[in-house]
């Protein structure tokens, strides 16, 4: 009895010493002295051209937001997994150019009127190398899941937010604004800027 006690100490004591130099290999595995050991670096990439796309979108306003997102997960067993993340997000309005056509475009005496299209939210994104993650809890082995959750619902605010805060009526003083007097200068008639309804 006493020979197998003798064992399953042995054998608890080897775990222990393993989990041990295990523990002590990750903490100075990224220390700065280890770096010294480290020869370079091989990175290789094969870039393919997956699509050219011919843009005609005139970008007139971007917003920048920032925000504290809290994100919960509920779990039926576990306790709900949390994160919360401090995000920078940014929004685009402008005006797609390529849906102007000769019509659009009126002259009277000195004076053009041009038919302009309805402003759109042509891009939003979260700003990941502003943006970070400030603590997550209860997430066990989902943490990565919950992160990505929580930057989509974030992402889908910087939109919201964007267009609860007006960036399409922006979009259209920012026109007039831009456009109107350079096309003035360029034309030298008189220039009356329309949205289409």
């Amino acid at each position: 009895m006493s020979r197998l006690i003798n064992t399953l100490f042995r054998l608890f004591l080897v775990a222990v010493l393993v989990a041990g130099l295990i523990a002590i290999w990750e903490q100075i595995r990224g220390n700065t002295f280890m770096s010294r050991f480290r020869r370079g670096e091989n990175t290789t990439q094969s870039i393919v051209l997956k699509e050219i796309k011919a843009l005609g979108k005139l970008e007139l306003v971007k917003y920048t937001f920032k925000d504290i997102v809290e994100h919960e997960q509920v779990n039926t067993f576990l306790p709900n997994a949390n994160a919360v993340l401090i995000v920078e997000g940014e929004a685009t309005g402008c005006l797609d150019l390529t849906q102007i056509t000769v019509d659009d475009v009126t002259t009277d005496g000195d004076s053009v009127t041009v038919q302009l299209p309805q402003p759109e939210l042509c891009g939003w994104k979260i700003n990941h190398e502003r943006s970070r993650v400030y603590d997550t809890r209860f997430s066990f082995l989902n943490e990565s899941q919950l992160v990505s959750d929580a930057y989509r619902k974030a992402e889908h605010q910087v939109k919201q937010s964007a267009l609860n805060g007006g960036i399409l009526d922006q979009t259209r003083r920012n026109a007039n604004q831009m456009l109107r007097p350079l096309l003035e200068r360029i034309s030298g008639k008189k220039i009356r800027l329309l949205f289409r309804d």
